[in-house]
Order: structure tokens, then C-alpha cells, then sequence
């Protein structure tokens, strides 16, 4: 027997963040809770209404009317990191993350935040993060103080804790900065017989901080046999503005590479697969289709989204040919969220590492539980943020290992952000680093300090 929704309430349509979300998504929810363990809020907190069960709760409370849609709310949603971990952990397939963005971006223009996001934050999210240019040209003061020095005398005599609270998160956040290798060329050859026609993902912010890992993406790729093509007219994914409720702008985003990529109204996309090495990118890629259903892109948004691998997913499906020079290392991986959550994505990375010679691949607890990065998330919820990064930084210094790979940029910030103290020594990299470099014989990059 099929039980009734419970009757809807007289609050308007305008006024209901709930509106517009297919209400059989909250009735997925059996409320069993074995999603609890699996929430790094709830972990924390240990508080209901900070778990995936007790969030959904209300929001099918505010859409039914039960509940205003006020502060309260608002506050227990935002602590949300969005990580998806429920999702993995849920027997039911609630689709979790489709109840809560939507219902985030129209709460978020009904009820104000209770911590707004200081004024430079929310510029440089919106207006710098999302452009490759602008975010090379924000950074080249950074650059000039790290290699000058400069920046390592003004730490040390406490300049930067004159600095706003917001222009200091983000000062802490920066890694090493390494010279930008340039420009691709259009078109890049495989080596050896041709295995496949890829197109590379070459993304924003990571581009900017860790620009060594998409050349080191295009040439592993070339080496696994792979014609790697590099579409000009690419851009920012989305997801930085879509976790920050802007809808209009992420889609936006979406067409255009929609249509950079060959997936427009005239469908000439002719690659093998579209290949990410940022596990927040590769899954907003991955959901272009209800992304931009009912919008002119809608089609391309959902064949683009088909052809999308995470790297490691492409070679492991390809078959990756062997790497020769020994690593002698020992080493532990923390899966980001939305490549083991959002993606599924959770063995080939491993699988790449372990082929390595060498590389001794520990066991890390806790493992699949996020860092505290989370895509903005270290800005807009630092408090958090800043316990959940402690947590994984201890977890990873009880491991032994003198290197931590992750599949993600955010992730890799935060980690090396809280091993910088206890362990400036420790190798924080992209796995795909570590595989070029046993391709190449290249030494990895000595630990640097700023």
C-alpha cells in the first residue's frame, strides 16, 4: 500500500525552498540512520539535525509547511559540507545531494546567512576562482613573495596576523607556488601506436595552484598511448558557483563547454572519453545533464556528461602501461569525497599507486571521511573546516608515511595546509604525480616552505 505525502501547506511557491524538488526524493529516505557515522558534521557534533538524516527531516518540514524556513534552518544546512558521504553509506539510494543544493540555492535568497561570507571571499569565489587569468594574475604578487623571501620574513614577524581574518584563511591556504608551464598545444600526440582520442579537463583554480599536475596529466596520458586534445574555449566547471547557490551562473559555465567541447546543438563531440584530475570537477561534469535540463544545452550537458572519466578511472579501463623507475617511498591516499562519494571512483587510483616500484601504499583510517575542504567550504565554515582538517592531518601522521596523495585540489590545500607544522617534510601530491614521476625518473619536488 502507497502512503499519501502528507498535504501541502498554504505557504506560497515563492516563498518555499522546497518547491520545485521531486518529493518522492524525501520519501526515498527510510529514516534508518546508517548514514550517521559515515557525516564528518555529525561525527563531530553528534547532534541530529547536523546529520544527513535530520537534514532532510527538515527540509520535507519546510516543504510541507510543518516548519518555517528560518535561521535555525539555514544554520544546520550550511554545516553541510555536501560531501556526499551519506550517499555511499545510504541502502535506500537516497540521491542527497538533489535535495539539498536546490534546496540551499532558494534558501539562500529567502533567509539571510547567519555567518555571511566577508565581502573578499565572496568577490574572489565569483569573479576570480571561476577564470584561469585572473586567477594567475591574483597570484603573481603571491609568486614574487615566495620566491623573494619576502613572504617568509613578513611570517615571521607576524605581519600577516595584522591582516583580516578572511585575507589571512586565504594567505594560509596557499601552497608552494610552482612556475605555470605555459600553454598546451591544441592538439597533443600519443606516443606509440594510438590507443584513444581524449580531450583534457584543464580546469580553474587548480590550473592556478598546482599547475604541475595537468602537464603531468597530459603526458601520462601520452604515454598510455592517448591523443590528449586541449579545447580553447574551456572554462570553469560550475561548481564553484553552483555550491554557492548562484544556479544561473554554473550553468552558464556548463553550456559554454558544452559547446567547447563539441557537445552544443550541433553535437560534434568526437573523443573517447573527456578525461578530469579534479575530483570536484569530474563530478559536476558528471552531472551536466540535470544540471541543464530544459535549457538549450540540455542534450549536449547530458553526452558531455557520459564521456567524463577521473584519470585514474580512463587508465585503469585502458589498461595503463607499467611504470619502470622505482619510487622506494612509503605513501598513504585519502579519497576525496567527490571522486570516492560523487564518483564511485574509489580502486583505480590505488590500482595506479600500487603498480608503481617501490611504493609502499599504507592503510589511512578514516579514509573516505573529508578532509574540512570541501569546494569553499574552509572559507564559508572555517570553524569546521579547521577541525576536520586537524582530524585528517592526525590520522595521516599516525600512518608512518612520508607522502599523502589525494585526487583533488581542495583536498590537497587543506591537507598540506594542516601538515605544514608537524611535517613540512611530507610529499603532498596528486596521484598522477607520482605516476609521471615513475614514467619519467624525474625526482618529486623537494618539500618547500612559504
Amino acid at each position: 500500500m502507497t502512503t499519501a505525502a502528507p498535504a501541502r501547506t498554504a505557504l506560497p511557491v515563492a516563498d518555499n525552498p522546497g518547491a520545485g524538488i521531486d518529493f518522492e526524493l524525501f520519501l526515498d529516505c527510510i529514516h534508518c540512520g546508517l548514514c550517521l557515522t559515515s557525516c564528518p558534521t555529525y561525527e563531530m557534533l553528534g547532534t541530529e539535525m547536523d546529520g544527513p538524516r535530520g537534514r532532510i527531516y527538515l527540509m520535507r518540514a519546510v516543504t510541507e509547511g510543518r516548519l518555517a524556513p528560518d535561521a535555525s534552518v539555514r544554520e544546520h544546512l550550511d554545516l553541510c559540507l555536501d560531501c556526499r558521504a551519506c550517499e555511499s553509506a545510504c541502502p535506500s539510494g537516497v540521491q542527497y545531494h538533489r535535495l539539498l543544493e536546490p534546496f540551499r540555492a532558494r534558501l539562500d535568497h529567502l533567509v539571510p546567512a547567519t555567518k555571511p561570507l566577508p565581502w573578499v571571499q565572496r568577490f574572489v569565489l565569483k569573479h576570480i576562482f571561476p577564470y584561469v587569468g585572473r586567477n594567475r594574475l591574483a597570484l603573481a604578487p603571491a609568486k614574487v613573495l615566495q620566491w623573494s623571501g619576502i613572504d617568509r620574513l613578513l611570517e615571521k614577524i607576524g605581519f600577516y596576523h595584522l591582516l583580516p581574518k578572511s585575507l589571512r584563511q586565504m594567505h594560509d591556504m596557499l601552497p608552494p607556488l610552482r612556475a605555470h608551464y605555459g600553454k598546451l598545444p591544441a592538439v597533443l600526440p600519443a606516443e606509440g601506436k594510438r590507443r584513444a582520442r581524449v580531450a583534457l579537463f584543464t580546469g580553474c583554480v587548480a590550473d592556478a595552484v598546482y599547475p604541475g599536475t595537468n602537464l603531468a596529466t597530459a603526458k601520462v596520458l601520452q604515454k598510455n598511448g592517448c591523443e590528449v586534445v586541449i579545447p580553447r574555449r574551456q572554462g570553469c566547471c560550475g561548481a564553484l558557483n553552483y555550491h554557492m547557490h548562484d544556479e544561473e551562473p554554473a550553468r552558464a559555465f556548463a553550456g559554454a563547454n558544452c559547446e567547447a567541447f563539441g557537445f552544443g546543438r550541433t553535437d560534434i563531440g568526437s573523443f573517447d572519453a573527456i578525461i578530469t584530475n579534479a575530483a570536484g570537477c569530474g563530478a559536476m561534469l558528471k552531472d551536466y545533464g540535470p544540471l541543464l535540463r530544459d535549457t538549450p544545452s540540455g542534450e549536449g550537458g547530458a553526452k558531455l556528461a557520459a564521456k567524463v572519466r577521473d584519470i585514474s578511472e580512463f587508465l585503469v579501463e585502458l589498461g595503463p602501461v607499467p611504470p619502470t623507475h622505482p619510487l622506494p617511498i612509503k605513501a598513504t591516499y585519502h579519497d576525496a569525497c567527490h571522486l570516492a562519494h560523487g564518483q564511485g571512483v574509489r580502486t583505480p587510483p590505488r590500482k595506479l599507486l600500487g603498480m608503481i616500484p617501490g611504493l609502499e601504499l599504507l592503510p589511512l583510517a578514516e579514509s573516505e571521511l573529508c578532509c574540512g575542504a570541501a569546494g569553499s567550504y574552509n572559507l564559508t565554515q572555517p570553524e569546521m573546516a579547521e577541525r576536520l582538517g586537524a582530524r585528517k592531518a592526525e590520522r595521516i601522521l599516525a600512518t608512518g608515511a612520508d607522502a599523502v596523495f589525494a585526487g583533488n585540489v581542495g583536498c590537497l590545500l587543506q591537507i598540506a595546509r594542516h601538515l605544514r607544522a608537524p611535517r613540512p617534510d611530507i610529499w603532498v601530491a596528486h596521484p598522477i604525480d607520482v605516476l609521471w614521476a615513475s614514467y619519467s625518473g624525474e625526482p618529486p619536488p623537494a618539500p618547500e616552505t612559504h
